[in-house]
């Protein structure tokens, strides 16, 4: 594997557990979904989700990781509108991969809304852009695109798989895997998990940029899978008793360089951009962290603490809500979520923590103030919308939340693909 060289340490300045809050009840509002994505209210009410698809029996491209089955070219992806209790694909075709089984699929991944109600979608791809235009011919896999649900057509607006193939702005292995924006005035603020990297483009397409690129992390006595545990990364599995060691001097044995990536983003009250991270391999509990991204393009840590994160969103009180798709490391197999709470003040509050909530994928607030998530994320024909009520539970008086300071550099290899950490959810 190619090595990269990340400079990367953190001090902690604060830190307390997260508790749970009373009960939230929820309800299910569509079932039935194939690797549900990214949802988003539009301007007139209605609630859409997309649809990443099957994949089907078109072109193949190697996984990111170089290892296992390949992943298949179909037009299986799709828009679903949800709308008094009635669900309804309004837009279909759209390109989509997976696996043989129809899941690691990687297609529609986030929908949003302009100000005019105009809609964006965001493709996502999963492997190197080299590999879309031979494997695949054209395709709009890693673009953002604007459709037209009324003629289920669509133009595209930005090719952020090739911006990754031209630039690569962390200067690590080459791959492209868009899984959230936000559209911020004429603006699309998105976060490429396979680029590493978080991007911005005028919604003519124009101007498309990396605002910053996001570093690699060092992990301090790391817990890994026993030997024979199922991985869809079996070199990442050392064997009983191994020692693990860096493959160049610089780490210690009890140290493990890990790729984590942004695997959302949203705007906050003071203007910043606000990033969730899905830990990589060994995906470690309570190792993932939200940044803040100000007007000086730097990524500091906001809040600590929390387990492979898929989304973030604000609500217009200023809360923060996150969502975690699993709370425990992903190699368990144990893929019950939580949705966290985070007030104005820092106080944390868990909504809802498995009892159903399994590997979810994305939020969003809506207008009643109740929490929509697509749930089994993972699952093609598996997939819901839930509808989580009793969001203004009152936490308990002790629960706040730890913040970050990145602190004095240290120097760090690391061999991960920064790819491969979310595999499973594309």
């Amino acid at each position: 594997m190619k090595l990269t060289i990340t400079f990367l340490t953190f001090c902690v300045a604060a830190f307390s557990e997260i508790k749970a809050a009373s009960a939230a009840s929820f309800s299910v509002i569509a079932d039935g979904l194939y690797n549900a994505g990214g949802l988003s209210f539009s301007p007139d009410g209605n609630l859409y989700v997309t649809e990443a698809g099957i994949g089907g029996s078109g072109g193949c491209v190697p996984p990111a990781s170089g290892q296992g089955d390949s992943l298949c070219y179909g037009t299986s992806g799709a828009v679903t509108k949800i709308q008094n209790g009635k669900t309804e694909r309004i837009l279909t075709g759209l390109p989509s991969l997976a696996l043989p089984d129809g899941t690691g699929a990687a297609g529609p991944r986030d929908i949003k809304f302009d100000a005019q109600g105009k809609p964006y979608v965001l493709i996502g791809y999963g492997a190197n852009p080299t590999f879309r235009d031979r494997n695949l011919g054209y395709t709009d896999l890693a673009k953002i695109i604007a459709p037209d649900f009324n003629t289920n057509s669509w133009a595209s607006v930005a090719d952020l798989g090739n911006y990754e193939l031209a630039n690569n702005p962390d200067a690590g292995d080459v791959g492209s895997n868009p899984l959230g924006f936000v559209i911020d005035g004429n603006n699309l603020i998105a976060v490429d998990a396979g680029a590493n990297d978080l991007l911005s483009v005028n919604t003519d397409g124009s101007n498309l940029q990396a605002i910053v690129a996001f570093p690699q992390e060092i992990l301090a006595n790391p817990v890994f899978p026993p030997s024979g545990t199922p991985s869809n990364e079996p070199a990442q599995v050392p064997s009983e008793g191994e020692v693990v060691r860096s493959p160049k001097a610089g780490l210690r044995p009890s140290q493990f360089a890990s790729q984590a990536v942004p695997s959302s983003v949203t705007k906050g009250p003071d203007g910043a951009y606000y990033i969730s991270q899905f830990t990589g391999f060994p995906f470690p509990e309570g190792g993932a962290n939200i940044y803040r991204v100000g007007a000086d393009a730097t990524p500091t840590v906001y809040a600590d603490g929390f387990t492979q994160l898929t989304d973030l969103e604000f609500d217009t009180e200023g809360n923060l809500y996150a969502l975690q798709y699993a709370n425990q490391s992903a190699w368990k197999g144990d893929f019950d979520g939580s949705v966290i709470k985070i007030a104005t003040n820092g106080t944390r509050t868990t909504l809802l923590s498995g009892n159903g909530l399994e590997s979810p994928s994305a939020l969003t607030i809506g207008a009643d103030g109740a929490v929509y998530v697509t749930n089994r994320g993972d699952r093609p024909g598996f997939g819901q919308v839930l509808r989580i009520e009793n969001t203004k539970s009152i936490p308990e008086p002790s629960s706040a939340f730890g913040i970050l300071a990145i602190g004095v550099l240290g120097v760090g290899v690391g061999w991960l693909h920064k790819k491969e950490s979310y595999q499973n959810l594309t």
